[in-house]
């Protein structure tokens, strides 16, 4: 890809109040960034970190009648933040996306600065090759896996060729090895270029950048300077991943708070030769994709089930299947009788109240759950649906740090605060199964902790928990011993996650 000039960053006195916040999520931000250099932007989840991205970008929201949300001067290259004058990466891909098929994806936005159609398509291949995204031109872009969206959305941005680069969580939702590569690649894309990358995986940037800035809590800049200097012990309050940290210890949960209503005992589903194909109809109709194949899965009550593998080997669609969204194409999945309670034993012939009764749903995209203009509404809205107390959300916001935020509209939240928030919406209703995917991605420390805890809390208190991630600590957490984990590749279940029998979890050790 050609060469962009490297821009250099300024931001003086930067304060963002986004609409409907009550304060400000940055405060008072000087910050100067030299043509060329590699910046790591690191601090707690909901510290301001994306909003900085967006405000270097020339993209931040406006309030409901026009009005600026921030005071202060960004300047890129001398002249004012514009859309356009920075390439961004967005912390969910899925807002990315603007066409059908991959090649079509990572093509607008070299097309939109009317480049022969020759070097549009030049772009598209070395981006894709950039980004270790493999899955192919025509790959239809509503069959790609998380992952494999976030590298989609790396490629786009790298087929701009910008001369700054601002990249949030660029590796969340990849497995270790992918998360590797694709950091090598942006830092070779990144050659010559400005970078500016929001990650929770300091360890793995550290060594890689020039400087570290720092957020505080409070959106304020805590520290400035080179890795070795701002990544000490004591950095961050204990919030930060800092290198070479042991794992968190998962929070306390109070006995009882997410017992379900309704109790089920052995085991809430069962999947014998699940498989699943999925089809695209319509005016541009693909061929068939096979996503799963011939799987065998218990899911036990009182225990946590995760399921293991590298981005695109199916997990995401084992979730939503065992969730009762997805009707297998092959195979068979029923529920237990304590789980079915009268109803027919396949879940996915379920209405949504009464799904909605038994099995707690938090998404890889949380927002595309979210249903009310409140987070302490949202955090309801299925207990209150079903007649049930709103106290247990009120609970469950306090223990994620989300009260301070409750009368936020969900969609002005961060990308961890709105993981948490859909954590808290799904266990609040007192399901008697819990499916979350993905859930620790954008999460610092202290509140890793407290998502892990209520995992395993669900599994002490009698539910069914069955978690999808790429995140090694929380699998070692709710699965130390290793034998409950479903290991998945190209859709089949393979060796390393062998079923065993289930064994009850107590208060985190």
């Amino acid at each position: 890809m050609a060469d962009a000039a490297p821009l250099a960053l300024r931001v003086r006195g930067l304060a963002v109040t986004p609409p409907g916040a009550a304060r400000p999520v940055l405060t008072g931000v000087d910050l100067d960034v030299p043509a060329g250099q590699r910046v790591l932007l690191a601090g707690p989840s909901g510290s301001g970190k994306s909003t900085l991205l967006r405000a270097l970008a020339g993209v931040l929201e406006e309030g409901p009648g026009g009005e600026p949300t921030a005071t202060g001067e960004v300047l890129v290259g001398g002249d004012s933040a514009r859309p356009g004058a920075a390439g961004l990466l967005l912390q969910d891909p899925q807002d990315a996306v603007v066409a059908t098929t991959a090649g079509r994806d990572t093509a607008f936005g070299p097309e939109n600065l009317a480049l022969p159609r020759e070097e549009v398509w030049r772009r598209v291949a070395a981006a894709h090759a950039a980004a270790r995204f493999d899955a192919g031109r025509e790959r239809e872009v509503a069959t790609l896996s998380g992952g494999e969206r976030q590298r989609l959305a790396l490629a786009g941005v790298l087929a701009l060729a910008p001369g700054v680069l601002l990249l949030d969580e660029p590796t969340s939702m990849l497995d270790a090895p992918t998360a590797a590569a694709v950091r090598a690649a942006v830092l070779d894309a990144a050659a010559g270029r400005t970078l500016v990358v929001v990650d929770h995986d300091l360890a793995g940037w550290a060594r890689h950048v020039d400087r570290v800035v720092l957020l505080d809590a409070d959106g304020h800049l805590a520290a400035d300077g080179p890795p070795g200097r701002v990544l000490t012990a004591g950095a961050g309050g204990g919030e930060l991943w800092l290198p070479g940290a042991p794992d968190p210890r998962p929070a306390d949960v109070p006995d009882g708070l997410l017992a379900p209503h309704l109790r089920v005992d052995g085991d809430a589903l069962t999947g014998q030769g699940l498989g699943l194909v999925r089809r695209r109809r319509g005016l541009r109709p693909a061929p068939p994709a096979s996503v799963l194949t011939g799987v065998d899965v218990r899911v036990p009550a009182g225990a946590v089930t995760p399921l293991v593998g590298v981005s695109g080997s199916g997990k995401s669609s084992l979730l939503q299947v065992l969730a009762g969204l997805t009707r297998p194409t092959a195979g068979e999945l029923r529920a237990g009788a304590g789980l079915a309670r009268g109803l027919r034993p396949q879940p996915w012939r379920w209405r949504s109240r009464e799904l909605a009764a038994r099995a707690g749903w938090v998404p890889q995209t949380p927002e595309h759950a979210f249903v009310r203009t409140t987070a302490r509404a949202e955090a309801a809205a299925t207990a209150v649906a079903l007649g049930l107390p709103a106290a247990r959300a009120d609970a469950l916001l306090e223990l994620l740090g989300l009260a301070h935020r409750a009368q936020v509209d969900p969609f002005r939240l961060s990308g961890g605060e709105q993981r948490r928030l859909a954590l808290v919406g799904a266990l609040a209703a007192g399901p008697a199964v819990l499916l979350a995917d993905e859930p620790s991605v954008g999460q610092d420390r202290r509140t890793w902790s407290v998502v892990v805890g209520l995992l395993r809390a669900a599994a002490r208190d009698g539910a069914a928990v069955v978690v999808s991630s790429h995140d090694e600590r929380l699998v070692r957490a709710v699965d130390p011993a290793g034998t409950r984990a479903v290991r998945l590749h190209a859709g089949r279940r393979v060796a390393g996650g062998a079923p065993a029998a289930p064994v009850a979890l107590g208060r985190a050790s």
